[in-house]
């Protein structure tokens, strides 16, 4: 039987790519699943794909504390509280650290960092309270190693591995586990509403145009590793294009990795 039969799990950023992908296959495990999104439309996309499975959808922005926490109340309300919390939301953005604005790299860090710690915040008391559960983070293989263009997203990044890492320490013998996983060059379109930043030049245009060939590991594929990992019980997963690759670039050079990567205009 599977790990997610009757339980209750949470997915921010579901209206599209790894999100949704992740509904789609917790319900087909048996989950009864509350997905969130900015997106409304595409929420209700995602709910449709689940094969009758039991959705529930909410329309959140996990940069808003109070909006994640009104959530978590909702979830409590409706489904009994969460066995299991996937912090997917995240954006992406092409500038260099001198040519973004402040402005930009807020909303990257409000988004990825600060929504999985309003989630973490939100969700975490209960599951302790109930000595089970789950917090799956969304890092990335940038937050292994950093790429030139994408400052706002390796701070992001390497911060929720940072935190979920610390989570390792903190949650032992508390019956909740936390999870981190690090995916590489999963085709999404996580991109589409976060464009090159407004001064943006050729450097951020060869960078990103480098990083969306690499883009090949489709979101199903992805989705099915973390499932497979959060059952078995692995801490980390890294999964998609080149991502153990990077992840041992990181380990064998790494002060120097970024002679490797810039063969490949990274």
């Amino acid at each position: 039987m599977s790990k997610f039969q009757g339980k209750v799990a949470v997915v921010t950023g579901a209206g599209s790519g790894i999100g949704r992908e992740l509904a789609r296959q917790l319900t087909a495990r048996g989950a009864r699943v509350a997905i969130s999104d900015v997106n409304a439309d595409a929420l209700a996309e995602t709910a449709t794909l689940c094969n009758s499975g039991e959705v529930h959808c909410y329309r959140v922005d996990v940069s808003s504390r109070a909006a994640v926490f009104a959530h978590a109340q909702d979830v409590e309300r409706d489904l009994c509280g969460a066995h299991f919390l996937f912090n997917n939301a995240g954006i992406a953005l092409g500038a260099t650290f001198a040519n973004m604005t402040l402005e930009e790299l807020e909303r990257v860090v409000a988004i990825n960092l600060w929504g999985v710690v309003h989630c973490t915040k939100a969700f975490l008391p209960p599951m302790l309270a109930r000595r089970e559960g789950c917090i799956v983070n969304m890092s990335s293989i940038f937050g292994f190693v950093a790429v030139p263009t994408l400052s706002a997203y390796n701070i992001s990044k390497f911060a929720v591995r940072g935190l979920t890492e610390c989570l390792w320490r903190e949650l032992e013998g508390t019956g909740v586990q936390a999870v981190c996983v690090h995916p590489g060059g999963i085709k999404t379109n996580i991109d589409a509403g976060s464009p090159l930043g407004k001064f943006a030049g050729e450097t951020e245009k060869r960078v990103m145009n480098a990083i969306h060939g690499e883009l090949v590991t489709t979101a199903e594929d992805c989705a099915r590793d973390i499932l497979d990992g959060v059952e078995r019980g692995a801490k980390r997963i890294v999964t998609g294009r080149s991502a153990r690759s990077v992840e041992l670039l990181a380990r064998l050079l790494p002060t120097s990795y970024g002679r490797v990567l810039a063969l490949k205009n990274l």
